[in-house]
């Protein structure tokens, strides 16, 4: 696995790492991949989400004429178990 190396970090922020690494009963390196798979994997979902709105916004622009509240409710009430 590959090694990344950060120089020049604030004390400050090595502090706060050191704090939450203890609180979560984890090294301070497992603290720091943690969060960085965490903040990506976040990225990730936010980036698909844009993606749904944008193709849904594309979607409307097609559309011939607006949509109804009573359809949106239709739909809502459809997608409910």
């Amino acid at each position: 696995m590959p090694t990344l190396t950060i120089r020049d970090v604030p004390v400050k922020v090595v502090r706060s790492l050191k704090r939450q690494a203890k609180k979560n009963h984890r090294s301070m390196e497992q603290e720091v991949r943690t969060i960085l798979e965490d903040r990506l994997r976040l990225a990730g979902e936010r980036e698909r989400r844009l993606a749904a709105m944008q193709r849904i916004e594309e979607s409307w622009k097609q559309q011939k004429r607006p949509t109804t509240a009573k359809e949106v409710e239709e739909w809502i009430r459809q997608s409910r178990p």
